[in-house]
């Protein structure tokens, strides 16, 4: 019996990781803003599953949030063997019309507080030669985005450190996996204004397969995995595209979701 830490598991993603993890028996810690939903979906996996759930409430973009959160969980004498760094948030639009600190708030949430819980996290999993690190990247990783900049800028961020770690620890007995899905049936499309367009609701993927994904891929020790295989080829094809040209599509591509 392993225990959990999985960010934003509220809703989205963070909800299906907390499901399929509750199901295959782990003991859970979940984190988020909503504390009313994360103290009914704990509810009905102690009920379910018979795990362990606990939950902390908090807002990780805030710069202390991280490391109060893992002290939270050290005073309770919860040990963190998995850590599914998923809560994050996309805006969309021209960086010189989003609100500036909308825009700041991505690069908190999105980056520093997954920086902040993953080395914080790793001593003790070093010291352990166990544990396993999941960062949610995503295609976007792969490509500058323009009118979603800052969004796909901080993904890109997330894969390449990703990557580094994966490198730093492979050996030390502690696994590390980027998940980098593409369009995602969640709230996150609606948060950043994308869930309704025609290009979303066409290409969007069922979260349960992204989650199913990026648990594999953690359990693997690979180090980044990228979900669908239309997203794959998107990806690969990215490689081969000259960068003028692929920031012009990426351009093009926002603007037709407005």
């Amino acid at each position: 019996m392993t225990t959990a830490l999985i960010t934003g598991a509220s809703a989205g993603l963070g909800e299906g990781f907390a499901r399929s993890l509750a199901a295959e028996g782990h003991d859970l810690i979940l984190t988020a803003r909503r504390a009313d939903r994360l103290e009914t979906l704990a509810a009905e996996l102690r009920a379910a599953h018979g795990v362990t759930v606990t939950i902390f409430a908090a807002d990780l973009g805030q710069p202390e949030a991280p490391a109060k959160l893992l002290a939270d969980i050290a005073a309770v004498g919860l040990t963190i063997d998995t850590l599914i760094n998923n809560a994050g948030f996309g805006a969309r639009g021209g960086v010189a019309e989003l609100d500036g600190a909308v825009q700041l708030g991505m690069i908190d949430l999105n980056c520093r507080a997954l920086v902040a819980l993953a080395q914080g996290v790793l001593p003790q999993m070093i010291a352990r030669r166990s544990g396993g690190i999941l960062n949610l990247a995503s295609v976007a990783s792969f490509q500058p985005g323009p009118w979603m900049a800052v969004y796909y800028a901080s993904k890109a961020f997330v894969l390449s450190f990703s990557e580094a770690l994966h490198e730093e620890v492979k050996d030390k007995g502690v696994r590390v996996a980027a998940l980098c899905p593409g369009p995602t049936r969640t709230e996150f499309a609606d948060v950043a204004g994308l869930g309704e367009t025609p290009l979303f609701t066409r290409l969007a993927s069922d979260p349960d397969t992204v989650v199913r994904d990026g648990l594999a891929a953690l359990r693997a020790n690979q180090a980044v995995k990228v979900s669908g295989v239309m997203n794959l080829m998107m990806t690969e094809g990215i490689r081969f595209t000259p960068r003028a040209l692929a920031r012009r599509i990426a351009g093009s591509l926002q603007k037709a979701r407005g």
